[in-house]
Parts: structure tokens; C-alpha cells; sequence
């Protein structure tokens, strides 16, 4: 007889007091063993996390260990069991592994292959790799949530997902919860039991009142209400703030916008005309077009909601200030009865609610193009067909993994209790109820691949120049981080594709890509040009690179300042309870408490930018890749290489910070989490 060392590590068991029938077997390149039921002694020791060791005998030599089945027979109500990795130490003392990583729920057999990653056109085990998606695809199913919108895998509700896609406690995603958490520890539960919850603040003194009882503000929400309302600052957050996608470069004023030399003259300290400003690349534009015609939110009969879709002129000044100079709320050609153009001289009030109704559409595109569509919507589709075309020994699977942790369940919560009819985004938002579904829809009409492509988007805003835009921390970190995460992907792709026929010959890369374009995104346009295949390397490590920082950077600069910039609710009202001002010396203070969020919108609307910013307990930063799915040399050397890189930047940012008044952190790398789950 011959002994085989079996040792198996398995984890996240904590609710499980004893797991039943776990049968394993070994096979060989000369041979399998008999299916061995783990002596229940054994079996019990994987209720808890731990390394445990059995002996398998067999009366002939197996050769090199080239699998490990598992089947669990499933006996008791959620016993299943979850493992991390199996070794094998063979007579001969070679060593084997085999990373799992999943739970094993059901009869089905469970075949591992080892750590090595391999090309299908590598792979003389093909027949598993095709039994293994077969398997995924039956269980990762497309489908369409709401007309236009990203596919989205088929589940009714977050308990329904595959359990290895799960959060692994329920309240790591139940908002309802978070929100309410969020209401108390803030202390905001006070106000939401009023019964005149739901009537005007007085002025701007009471935000400030109720804001400096929140027990956990932070230096920038702080730094907010105190500078809120001055023209500097209001052009500052388009370059540094949640929402730092929104400035582009203007060269020609746009058809509908009204504004004029005389008006803005001003405003230009260099003693140029606006036209010879423009020329000059000083005059730059937030254009909130993709709100017009959107219907505000209407779920709430005795609170009547607007929206609308402003011009908002930026200018570059002689000290390198962003300033707002010129601001028009509606989308009419002609100045008159229903337009006019907002201006800094102007009375104090008017052009105070001019700058919150752009805040207030800028909340609006952030929350549903910025942060949903484009990080977690978009991050889903790679998600969901990673796990339909690629199996876990390819080695672009291998990189992946880590980047779509938590990704389809957090989304599976979103859709059940967040931004559904009756959801909790109804709560406090502009654009509930059918808004949501029109401003997608709208975005999906223009949105394009190389806008994915951190470098791409900043020339295509004409914000990509250093010294033509200086202190756009946004772009220049965002810079760093994707060139380390793609210098990265491509010492991995390098690895394995040793050419660009290498690329094309990988028939489970194309068929991934080729998911994502007519599957996950087959509701955008021809013109959003997403790859239906790869040719070269390049285009490989581009795409890779895309779908890595867009869940990783992108969705952390875009998410985690919601409560330092949005918790001061006059800087962006999540809402707005007036219609829009078509005329100047109309408004008062009065007006402006009567358009602003009430009592009990603010607290939800505080609430959940509080909630939505939080860090998960378990978090995991960029490059942080506790699961070992890679034990190829080369791959471990290209991987501590990018940990330095990564190291670098934040050094970098943190030297840069401490010169700052407002420091800037979103993209620093040491808080940038692997992937989109929260």
C-alpha cells in the first residue's frame, strides 16, 4: 500500500456546529483513488477554520496528482462547507496543490485542478474546463433588470445567488439597516420622529446646528460647511470632490446656453474676451444635459419634487482658481420669460441657489451615471462573465477574482432594497421612482468603452494637461494607480501570452470579451465600441486594466467622499422641493429653506451617504491578495512589484497631503479596496 498525505485547509464555518459525508478522491497521471468517505472525527474538525490532515492509501502508485474531486452529500439544512485548498503529499514526497476556495453545497462532484495557471490551448484536460463552466453557466444567468440597463445576473434577490458569490454576513449589506444605523448613530433619529419631520428647515443655521451634533464628522465635511457657499470652493469640488468627472474643457459655448460677453466680463481677470478665453483653454464646462425631460421624483404626493438640467460656466483664473461664472438652470436658446443666465454678480440669494440647483444635478448624475452605472453596474457585467468563460486555472480568472469580490452581491442588495420601486433611494433623491430608470437608460445611449480608459477620459474632457489644469489631485493620482495597476496585468500577460497569436488562439478570452459586448452590454449602442475580441497583448492588458480600476480606483474615488462632501446637506441637495428660478430678485432665504431637502430628507439623504461610505469590516486594499491563487514565480515576483508601486503612490499622496489645507485620500492606494462592495 501506498500513503497519500491529504491536507486540508478550510475556513468561514463559524455557524457550523458539524458538516456531513465529505467524499474525496485523488487522481493521477497513472491512476484515481477509491472515492474515500473523511472519517467523521475529521469531518467535524472543518466546523471551524483549520488545517487537518488524512492519510489515503492506495495499492498503486497515482503518478503526478493532476486532480482532487470532492462531493458533499447534503444531509442537514445549510451544512455546506466551504474550502480553501487541498494538498497532496505524494510516497515520494512531491508536493501538490490545489486552491478551492468555494463552498461545496450539493451532490455534484467538485473537481480541483492545481495552482498552475493554463491556457486552454495549453490544457490537455480540456474536457474540465468545459464541465466546470458548463456548471458556472447554469448558474451565472444573464438578465435584464430594467429595460436599457447593463444585463444583470438573474437572481430575485441576494439569497438567491450562488453561495461563493455571497456576503458572508447578511448585514454587511442589508441597508435598510445600515441606513437606520447610520439615522441613530448620527444622532439624526431625533428629527426623523418629528412630526414636522417633513417641513422646511429655517435657515441655513439649522443645518449647522443639527450638522455639528453628528458625532462623526470628518476633517473634509467640516472644512464643507464652513466654506460651502464661496465660489472658489464651489469650483474646487469639480476637480477634487465625489464627483470629479464632470469638468470638461470648453472651446465652443454649446447651442443652448445663453450667456454672453457682457455678462462674464467681469469675471475674466486677464483682460481677454471670452471668446479669445476660450481659445486660450480657460473656460471650461459641467454640462448636466442627460437631466433634461427626466421626471423628478413623484412617489411622494404631498411633497412636490424638480429637477433640471443646468450649464454651469467654469473659468481658469490668473491664480489657477476653478470659478463658477456664469449659470443657466434651463435648456431654452433664447434669453426671457423661462431663462436667464445666473451670474456671481448677482443678489446673494439668487446666485446661492443657482450653485445648489448645479449641486444638486450634480448628486443626481453622480449617484446614478458616475457611481452606479459606471462602477457597479459595469463592474457586474465583468463580473458575471468572468464566471461564465473563464475557469478558475485560467490565469486571467486567477487575476480577477480578487477585483469582483462582493461585487454581484452588493448589487443583487441594491436591486432588492435600495433602487427599486418603493426603495429606499425614494427616500431623499431628485431622480427617484422613474428617474432612475430614464437617467440610465439616457447614459447607456453614450456611453463608450475608451471612457473606461482613465488616460482616454481625461484627453477626451481636455483635462488631461497638468499645467494647463494644475491641483487636479483626481486625475493625477488616478494617473499613478492606473499605470501601476496596468504595468502589473501586463508583467501577468506577458507570463502567459509569450504573443499576440497567443491572445487570439485563447478561445476562453474571446469568449469572455465577446460575453460582456453582446451579453452584458448588448443594450449600448454600436458607437460604445466595448471589444467583441482581442488581437494583441495590448489590447489584453488595456481591457484587464479597465475592468481592475474601474472596480477598484474608480468606485473609491467616486464612493468613499459622499459623506465628507454630501453630509452638509446646502452643498448638495439630494433634492430639491421648488421649481427653479426663471427670473432674478425673486428669491429669499425663504425660498431657498423651501427648496432644500426638509427635516426628514435630510436625515435619510445624510444617513446614507454616511452608510454608503463605511469601509467593510473585511476589507481588502488594492494588492492585498490573501487567497493564493498564484504560485508560479514569476507571477509572485510581478505581484510584489506592484505591492512596491503601490507603496510608492501612497508615499507620494501622503507627502503631497501634508502640504495641503484640504488634503485629498480617494485614491490613495492603501484605501482603494480590491473591488466594488459597498
Amino acid at each position: 500500500m501506498f500513503k497519500y498525505t491529504v491536507s486540508v485547509t478550510t475556513g468561514k464555518q463559524e455557524h457550523a456546529e458539524t458538516i456531513n459525508d465529505i467524499y474525496l478522491t485523488l487522481v493521477g497521471t497513472e491512476g484515481s483513488s477509491d472515492r474515500t468517505l473523511l472519517d467523521k472525527s475529521v469531518v467535524d474538525h472543518f466546523a471551524r477554520e483549520s488545517v487537518v490532515s488524512v492519510d489515503i492509501n492506495v495499492k498503486e502508485i497515482l503518478g503526478d496528482i493532476v486532480l482532487v474531486k470532492l462531493v458533499k452529500k447534503e444531509i442537514l439544512l445549510d451544512d455546506h462547507w466551504y474550502c480553501k485548498c487541498i494538498s497532496v503529499t505524494t510516497p515520494s514526497g512531491d508536493s501538490f496543490e490545489f486552491p478551492c476556495y468555494r463552498w461545496i453545497a450539493n451532490e455534484k462532484e467538485v473537481s480541483l485542478r492545481d495552482r498552475k495557471g493554463r491556457l486552454p490551448q495549453d490544457d490537455n484536460m480540456k474536457q474540465h474546463r468545459h464541465m466546470e463552466l458548463e456548471s458556472r453557466q447554469r448558474l451565472f444567468r444573464w438578465t435584464e433588470w430594467r429595460p436599457g440597463f447593463p444585463m444583470s445576473i438573474d437572481a430575485n434577490s441576494r439569497t438567491d445567488l450562488p453561495l461563493d458569490i455571497q456576503f458572508e454576513t447578511e448585514k454587511s449589506v442589508d441597508f435598510s439597516l445600515n441606513y437606520i444605523k447610520a439615522i441613530r448613530n448620527l444622532g439624526l433619529n431625533k428629527i426623523m420622529a418629528l412630526t414636522f419631520s417633513q417641513s422646511s428647515w429655517k435657515d441655513i443655521a439649522d443645518f449647522e446646528k443639527i450638522f455639528l451634533k453628528i458625532k462623526t464628522r470628518t476633517q473634509e465635511s467640516e472644512y464643507v460647511m464652513q466654506n460651502w457657499n464661496k465660489d472658489h470652493f464651489f469650483g474646487y469640488q469639480f476637480l477634487n470632490g465625489y464627483n470629479p468627472v464632470m469638468i470638461r474643457k470648453c472651446m465652443n459655448l454649446p447651442d443652448k446656453f445663453a450667456v454672453t460677453q457682457e455678462m462674464v466680463e467681469g469675471s475674466l481677470d486677464r483682460g481677454l474676451t471670452l471668446q479669445e478665453e476660450l481659445e486660450a483653454g480657460n473656460i471650461y464646462i459641467a454640462d448636466y444635459a442627460i437631466l433634461e425631460g427626466v421626471q423628478a421624483n413623484a412617489t411622494d404626493p404631498d411633497t412636490k419634487q424638480y429637477l433640471a438640467a443646468p450649464f454651469c460656466l467654469l473659468y481658469k483664473n490668473s491664480q489657477n482658481e476653478i470659478l463658477p461664472i456664469a449659470i443657466q438652470l434651463s435648456r431654452q436658446t433664447t434669453l426671457g420669460v423661462g431663462n436667464t443666465v445666473f451670474l456671481p454678480s448677482d443678489n446673494q440669494y439668487d446666485w446661492m441657489l443657482a450653485k445648489m440647483w448645479v449641486k444638486s444635478a450634480d448628486f443626481s448624475v453622480h449617484q446614478l451615471v458616475t457611481h452606479l452605472l459606471r462602477t457597479h453596474l459595469i463592474s457586474e457585467v465583468f463580473a458575471i462573465a468572468m464566471y461564465r468563460q473563464l475557469p478558475a486555472v485560467h490565469p486571467v480568472f486567477k487575476l480577477l477574482i480578487p477585483h469582483v469580490r462582493f461585487t454581484v452581491a452588493i448589487n443583487a442588495a441594491a436591486r432588492e432594497k435600495l433602487i427599486c420601486k418603493s426603495g429606499l433611494f425614494e427616500k431623499a433623491n431628485g431622480t427617484g421612482g422613474n428617474g432612475v430608470v430614464e437617467v440610465i437608460q439616457k447614459a447607456m445611449k453614450s456611453l463608450a468603452y475608451k471612457s473606461l480608459c482613465f488616460p482616454e477620459a481625461m484627453k477626451a474632457r481636455g483635462v488631461d494637461n497638468k499645467e494647463d489644469l494644475p491641483n487636479y489631485y483626481y486625475r493625477d493620482d488616478g494617473m499613478m494607480v492606473w499605470e501601476a495597476v496596468k504595468s502589473f496585468v501586463s508583467d501577468v500577460v506577458r507570463i502567459y501570452y509569450s504573443s499576440d497569436e497567443t491572445v487570439q488562439e485563447d478561445e476562453e478570452i474571446q469568449a469572455f470579451v465577446h460575453d460582456v459586448c453582446f451579453s452584458g452590454m448588448k443594450n449600448c449602442p454600436k458607437s460604445c465600441e466595448f471589444p467583441n475580441s482581442l488581437k494583441t497583448r495590448e489590447q489584453l492588458v488595456e481591457y484587464l486594466t479597465v475592468v481592475i480600476f474601474t472596480a477598484s480606483a474608480q468606485h473609491a474615488a467616486v464612493n468613499f467622499g459622499q459623506f465628507d462632501w454630501c453630509a452638509w446637506i446646502p452643498n448638495c441637495p439630494s433634492t430639491m422641493r421648488r421649481p427653479p428660478p426663471t427670473q432674478k430678485g425673486q428669491v429669499d432665504m425663504k425660498y431657498i429653506m423651501e427648496s432644500l431637502p426638509d427635516r426628514e430628507r435630510s436625515s435619510w439623504h445624510v444617513g446614507a451617504v454616511w452608510a454608503l461610505s463605511q469601509f467593510q469590516d473585511d476589507e481588502l486594499y488594492l494588492g492585498q491578495y490573501p487567497d493564493t491563487h498564484f504560485t508560479e514565480q514569476p507571477v509572485i515576483e510581478a505581484t510584489k512589484a506592484f505591492r512596491n508601486k503601490l507603496f510608492e503612490v501612497t508615499n507620494i499622496i501622503k507627502m503631497r497631503n501634508e502640504k495641503l489645507i484640504l488634503p485629498y485620500r480617494y485614491l490613495s492606494p492603501d484605501k482603494i479596496p480590491n473591488s466594488v462592495a459597498i
